[in-house]
């Protein structure tokens, strides 16, 4: 008989986390093509309208070569303004007299949100933020475009 432990341990370790979406500080911090399919079905999901985002945390190395503390990093990464659409909930961009041309943005698009949008949450490996669909600015291409204020 299998003890509930090891079985919880052996799933977890065969999991990619939230945690492993992130690289090293001098190359781009998040990478999501290493999210896989499991890793997303075990964060939450998205109630009618909202959209779950993965915000964009900025290197940790300057172009000169210095290293960043881990504070200025993580400063940097509450006042991101650039996000990774994780998930969309059932009702994201469905009211047609709200989004007469169609959705503003789909799953894996780069956006633009306020700053202070949205509801904020920690879970295992990182912060991700929950937006209404009508809270995303723009669709962008690469986060290391936008420079932070």
């Amino acid at each position: 008989m299998t003890d509930k432990s090891e079985v919880k341990a052996e799933a977890e370790d065969n999991l990619v986390s939230l945690r492993d979406a992130y690289v090293k500080l001098e190359e781009r911090v998040l990478d999501p093509t290493k999210l896989d399919a499991s890793s997303l079905d075990r964060l939450p999901t998205p109630t009618g309208w909202r959209i779950l985002i993965l915000p964009y945390r900025g290197k940790g190395k300057t172009e000169g070569g210095i290293f960043l503390p881990d504070a200025v990093v993580d400063r940097e990464s509450v006042a991101t303004v650039c996000g990774y659409v994780l998930k969309k909930g059932p009702l994201a961009y469905l009211d047609k007299e709200k989004f007469p041309t169609g959705p503003w943005c789909k799953e894996k698009d780069w956006v633009i949100f306020g700053r202070y949008a949205g509801a904020r949450f920690k879970i295992d490996g990182g912060e991700v933020r929950v937006l209404n669909d009508d809270e995303v600015i723009a669709v962008i291409q690469d986060p290391e475009d936008i420079l932070h204020i």
